[in-house]
């Protein structure tokens, strides 16, 4: 005997249901009856993600589950929500496609201002009805057209391959006849020691600190930023840069001279710390789910950042109010002031600090390879750019102007 799910009739608290031969009506629960609703909804959903499935198979649809990836943790973010009941759009699962591979969120915003660049380039084509010479043809135009660098042809160029790869599994092949921006050789810009001081003396605060570290530890400004408290080792004299570029690890040293100006900073950072969990808040962000796996670490002391924003704003992500830490730009705009006020004529900015770092180690006749490690350069042909320094002048030949 087979139940119809047709409603005979209601009363107060039961339900009545006709059988499929018309038998005696069978009463049954409200409960029974959200029961039965419950066990109809899963059949439907697994009916239609089955039918979704087969759909993928043939090519027409992305990897199963990946509408629900591209959903999770983007509340708030600027792409465009996926439909519940469709299938995601192109460019959400180029998102969800940079987070399945733990992408920054630096990486997918630029991949998915490319492709979207790369779309409205076409005419709003679709990238499946486009191949090798369209890419051809956008890459050549940003860099006859568009005047591009290099480098920032080469981040278009890896959004469309990623796209094609990842997102389409349609890789693209050699693409060829492409007309690159040149890529020219630039030496970095060095500040003398004095230059460094003059500098540093123009910044307050949390600019100054950063600063010192900058210089003294040849930290990125990302680096810098994205310190926790943990992650200063006061008894052994060095910082522990997590994650930084390439995804790895590294130690570098405390600088002395800026050991109390950062414990009286972290004394002042606790006291907003606890503040913040007073009002309710307190919480920061925790990379790779660290926060399901410990629930509260998020509210301790030893995962606060050691440059926290003045203010409380919304993750990109999540939609949650927590307290980043400082917004990179903040503080180049505090250092290319500083340089102004300085006086220098050098187009100086934060990034100077680890060049000077890294070229007042060689001069001091540390080893290059030391320098290359506190640096974190996967090959030490990047690190040698900084000898340069250890020529005088011209290469080291004197002007006949003075002999």
């Amino acid at each position: 005997m087979t139940w119809t799910g047709q409603r005979w009739s209601s009363g107060a608290g039961q339900v009545q249901f006709v059988e499929a031969d018309g038998n005696t009506p069978v009463p049954r629960s409200r409960k029974n009856q959200r029961q039965m609703n419950l066990r109809k909804a899963i059949h439907s959903c697994l009916f239609r993600l089955v039918g979704r499935g087969t759909r993928e198979s043939s090519g027409k649809a992305v990897a199963f589950g990946a509408s629900a990836r591209s959903n999770e943790g983007m509340s708030g973010h600027p792409s465009s929500p996926v439909p519940p009941s469709g299938e995601p759009k192109l460019l959400d699962r180029l998102r969800a496609a940079c987070r399945v591979r733990h992408y920054s969120i630096r990486t997918e915003d630029a991949y998915h201002d490319w492709v979207k660049r790369f779309i409205l380039f076409h005419q709003k084509r679709h990238p499946l009805d486009m191949a090798e010479p369209e890419v051809n043809a956008f890459l050549t135009d940003l860099a006859v057209n568009g005047h591009v660098a290099a480098s920032t042809q080469n981040q278009a160029l890896a959004a469309i391959l990623f796209l094609y790869k990842h997102v389409l599994n349609r890789p693209l092949d050699r693409v060829e006849g492409v007309v690159r921006a040149k890529k020219p050789r630039r030496l970095p810009v060095v500040l003398t020691r004095d230059e460094v001081r003059k500098v540093l003396s123009e910044l307050e605060g949390s600019y100054r600190l950063i600063g010192l570290l900058q210089y003294g530890a040849g930290l990125r400004l990302l680096e810098c930023l994205r310190l926790r408290v943990k992650d200063i080792e006061w008894d052994m004299n060095q910082i522990v840069v997590r994650e930084g570029k390439g995804d790895k690890d590294r130690r570098t040293m405390l600088p002395k001279a800026a050991r109390s100006s950062l414990e009286i900073h972290l004394t002042a950072v606790r006291k907003l710390h606890e503040n913040d969990l007073r009002e309710g808040f307190g919480r920061v962000y925790l990379p790779h789910a660290l926060a399901r796996k410990y629930p509260n670490a998020d509210r301790e002391w030893k995962w606060q950042y050691v440059f926290p924003s003045s203010r409380r704003s919304a993750d990109p992500r999540s939609g949650e109010v927590r307290r980043h830490h400082l917004h990179e730009s903040a503080v180049n705009r505090e250092i290319v002031e500083a340089v102004r006020r300085a006086g220098l004529t050098k187009k100086a900015t934060s990034h100077s600090f680890r060049h000077s770092f890294a070229t007042h180690l060689l001069e001091s006749g540390y080893d290059i390879r030391t320098v290359q490690e506190l640096l974190g350069h996967e090959n030490v042909e990047t690190t040698m750019i900084y000898t340069h320094v250890l020529n005088k002048g011209g290469r080291g030949v004197n002007s006949p102007l003075d002999m």
